[in-house]
């Protein structure tokens, strides 16, 4: 089940979270932040923020918010993480799916990633299986945990035709 997320849904999932930053594998988020800053960059800056409940158990989690301002604000930007446990199982795309489905219901008509680490290949097959296209590559954007520095890609979809 997807559902709005609470501060405690965030505080239950912020051990996953944790390991998913201090890997520095896949987000460009400081490696000590306390889970309140987390909390407030994931869930307070963004318009909606869900997660993924099974079995009583937050096994993901996604934050919506626009993109940019003024005649931008047509376009959002999501993020998502899934706990190790439920990563393959379908969780992302899930996940994914329905906050395209979220960002349409808000007067978005195009959804796009900023910065996907060029090395994070499942999800990056993901998105684009779901629509989503490289339309940019930012050269060494990214320094990974283990690889050092990486690209990223910017990923858009256009989710209606406005």
């Amino acid at each position: 089940m997807i559902r709005e997320a609470t501060k405690a849904d965030f505080a239950a999932f912020w051990p996953c979270f944790s390991r998913i930053i201090k890997a520095q594998e896949t987000y460009a988020f400081d490696a000590e932040m306390s889970c309140e800053q987390a909390y407030q960059l994931w869930c307070g800056t963004a318009l909606k923020c869900y997660v993924y409940v099974q079995d009583d158990l937050i096994l993901g989690t996604y934050y919506l918010k626009a993109n940019a301002q003024g005649p931008s604000s047509h376009i959002c930007n999501c993020g998502y993480m899934v706990d190790e446990r439920a990563r393959g199982k379908g969780v992302a795309r899930q996940l994914c799916e329905h906050s395209q489905k979220v960002a349409v219901e808000l007067g978005f008509n195009a959804m796009q990633f900023n910065s996907v680490v060029s090395t994070n290949e499942i999800a990056i097959q993901l998105w684009k299986k779901l629509g989503y296209q490289i339309i940019g590559t930012i050269p060494l954007a990214y320094k990974h945990g283990k690889l050092g520095y990486v690209d990223s890609y910017i990923m858009h979809k256009q989710l209606t035709q406005k």
